[in-house]
């Protein structure tokens, strides 16, 4: 669902005030927790709609998705957290 009510700040995931400026940058490269808790806080609190979230940073819904259940539930912590290694071994 798109959020339709523009803002020209939103309280960012460190208690202090974020407007577009402070975004991460579209070509950051690597995706470190407090970028995407930026991203989140961006698009849930109607600074940026998820469409120009998933053009900027070319992410796609699932992704941003994630990371908003992730931050939902963890915050930063559980933006930390990426999939389970392939190599762990079986439990017996």
């Amino acid at each position: 669902m798109t959020n339709t009510v523009r803002v020209s700040h939103v309280i960012g995931p460190d208690g202090e005030r974020m407007t577009k400026k402070d975004l991460p940058a579209p070509d950051n490269g690597r995706w470190v927790p407090r970028r995407k808790a930026r991203v989140v806080v961006a698009v849930e609190g109607g600074l940026i709609t998820q469409e120009e979230a998933f053009s900027l940073y070319d992410i796609s819904e699932e992704e941003l998705r994630s990371w908003q259940r992730a931050f939902g539930q963890l915050g930063l912590k559980g933006l930390r957290i990426t999939r389970l290694r392939e190599t762990r071994p079986a439990s017996e």
